[in-house]
C-alpha cells in the first residue's frame, strides 16, 4: 500500500533542508511535495520505504510527522 507521510516543520528553512535530503537520497521529485506556506514536506512512498523516508524527515526536527494512506486524486 502506498503512503502519504506529512511533516511539519516550525521553518521553511528545515522544511527545504528535508525535501533536499529526499532529493538527494533519491525519492523522486514528482512524489515530494514542499508547502512553503504551512512549512511542511509530504512524500508518497510504497510501505516498504516510509521507514526511510521518516527516518530523513527526523532529522531536520519537524514538530510532527503523520502518515496516512494515498488517495489518488
Amino acid at each position: 500500500m502506498t503512503q502519504t507521510v506529512t511533516a511539519s516543520y516550525g521553518s521553511i528553512d528545515k522544511a527545504a533542508n528535508a525535501f533536499d535530503e529526499l532529493v538527494s537520497e533519491g525519492f523522486p521529485r514528482e512524489k515530494l511535495f514542499l508547502d512553503k506556506e504551512a512549512s511542511e514536506v509530504k512524500v508518497i512512498v510504497p510501505e516498504a520505504s516510509q521507514p526511510e523516508a521518516e527516518e530523513i524527515l527526523n532529522r531536520h526536527e519537524p514538530g510532527e510527522i503523520r502518515a496516512r494512506p494515498y488517495e489518488a486524486p
